[in-house]
């Protein structure tokens, strides 16, 4: 392999591979990308999909109306197929304080640009007609917002990286980063060293290891959460089904082919790497189904699988520039939404590395602000 790079980006999930193709993109020479397994074998390929602009803080809300917009033309400026769905992201709230919180991410969402409104129990059950109503007091809706196929996304912009002039190297594991007087001066991989000065940590919830090579605590951590895929639904799934989350539960589903992809958290699950699926979270997720959609209890698991969320302490992402050696850059700890904020935060990187004025400021959610006691909780996490 050639021995040197512009810029060495480690992790070719959705994130990593967006950051090649927009710098590749952009004219960087020599981008190298470094994945340890297969292109998305990471979280990105257990995520459920889901694309929204729904958020509770700003950055969110902007990083995530501008992936939607790139998942809208992914077509035609990519080359691949997506299966981009804009069936809209319905959530469903049963207390007075979820109500008046969705209200407030409303406001802002609507002062954003962002078509989301609130909306009735009544509305709520035309547009998802597998739930019942009975404790729901209101729900936010958005058109915009759906699901998409991940690995679709991730093999796209690794073959649009690769066509601008990016190389992508698989199964091959960075094993340490080298420096001299704070500054980047070569990676160590299994197949050898690189000369580079430009690091990006794409690495997802293996960051916080790549971090500690030059010094940089990334506070990430790994947690496991599961996702069943149901039989075909009787009769087919209605029409235009909405990607629908039961707030109070976590309990959330979309259509999956004939059938459906489920999913919620549980709290019992401690941090680790374990990814092997269990049945500790099936009465916890029997007991979301009778309470607000029983009609689910009557379809068989098909499948399933478990991955892993890439947490921070404030459930929102890492991204930014490091200030204690030059140049280290990261974009991980996406709590959940790295997928869907895949898009934006590729632009975004590449005019870190540029030195061009990103179209949002993301220095609020630089790694130092755990340190600085300025941490941006994310409300609308699922």
């Amino acid at each position: 392999m050639n021995t040197h790079a512009s810029v060495v980006v480690i992790g070719g999930g959705v994130m990593g591979t967006s950051i090649a193709y927009h710098l590749a993109a952009a004219g960087v020479r020599d981008v190298l990308l470094v994945e340890r397994d297969e292109l998305g074998a990471g979280s990105t390929s257990k995520a459920a999909g889901g694309v929204r602009a729904q958020f509770s803080d700003e950055l969110n809300i902007q990083l995530g109306a501008r992936s939607l917009e790139a998942f809208a033309r992914f077509g035609e400026e990519i080359g691949s197929d997506i299966g981009l769905r804009r069936v809209g992201y319905l959530f469903l709230l049963s207390t007075p304080e979820e109500v008046a919180s969705f209200e407030a991410g409303v406001r802002l969402q609507n002062a954003l640009g962002v078509p989301s409104r609130m909306i009735d129990p009544a509305e709520a059950r035309r547009l998802s007609p597998l739930i019942t109503t009975e404790g729901l007091r209101a729900a936010a809706y958005s058109p915009d917002d759906g699901h998409c196929t991940p690995e679709a996304v991730v093999h796209g912009y690794a073959a649009a990286a690769r066509r601008c002039g990016a190389r992508i190297l698989r199964h091959t594991e960075v094993t340490g980063i080298e420096t001299q007087d704070s500054r980047i001066t070569a990676v160590t991989t299994t197949l050898g060293r690189v000369t580079t000065d430009t690091v990006v940590c794409a690495a997802g919830a293996w960051s916080r290891s790549v971090g500690a090579m030059v010094g940089v605590d990334l506070p990430v951590r790994p947690l496991r959460r599961q996702i069943a895929v149901t039989e075909p639904f009787p009769g087919g799934l209605p029409p235009g089904l909405p990607m629908t989350i039961d707030f109070t539960s976590s309990l959330y589903f979309h259509a999956e082919g004939p059938g459906l992809l489920v999913g919620m958290s549980d709290p019992d699950e401690r941090p680790g790497f374990a990814t092997d699926t269990h049945e500790r979270w099936i009465p916890r997720l029997v007991a979301a189904m009778e309470r607000r959609a029983p009609i689910l209890l009557d379809l068989r698991r098909a499948g399933g699988w478990a991955g892993l969320y890439e947490v921070t302490p404030d459930h929102n992402a890492l991204i930014g520039e490091a200030t204690s050696v030059s140049r280290f850059l990261y974009a991980t700890g996406f709590s959940g939404h790295g997928f869907l904020q895949g898009p934006a935060v590729g632009e975004v990187v590449r005019d870190l590395c540029l030195g061009r004025v990103p179209f949002v400021d993301v220095s609020p959610l630089g790694a130092g602000r755990f340190a600085a006691d300025a941490p941006r909780p994310e409300v609308n996490r699922v």
